[in-house]
C-alpha cells in the first residue's frame, strides 16, 4: 500500500495580497454605501469645514466633467 501526501505550496504575501485587496476594497465600498443610506448623520461635515469645502469643489467639478479620477493601479503605480 502506498501514502500519498499532498503537498500545497503556501501563497506569498504577495500573491495573497493581490488576491484579497480587491475583494476587501469591494466589501468596504459596499459596507459604507449602506451605512451612508441607513444613517446620513454619520458623514455629517459642518459647513465651515474645509474638508466639506474641498468636497463640494469636488462635486461641483465633477458635476461641469473637469474631474479626473485615478483608479487604484495609476495612483500606486501597479
Amino acid at each position: 500500500m502506498t501514502v500519498r501526501s499532498s503537498q500545497t505550496e503556501a501563497p506569498s504575501y504577495q500573491e495573497l495580497a493581490s488576491l484579497l485587496e480587491p475583494l476587501i476594497r469591494r466589501v468596504v465600498r459596499e459596507e459604507l454605501a449602506q451605512v451612508a443610506v441607513k444613517r446620513p448623520d454619520v458623514f455629517y461635515l459642518k459647513p465651515d469645514s474645509p474638508l466639506r469645502e474641498d468636497m463640494v469643489e469636488i462635486l461641483d467639478r465633477h458635476r461641469k466633467g473637469t474631474t479626473k479620477l485615478y483608479s487604484h493601479s495609476e495612483v500606486w503605480n501597479e
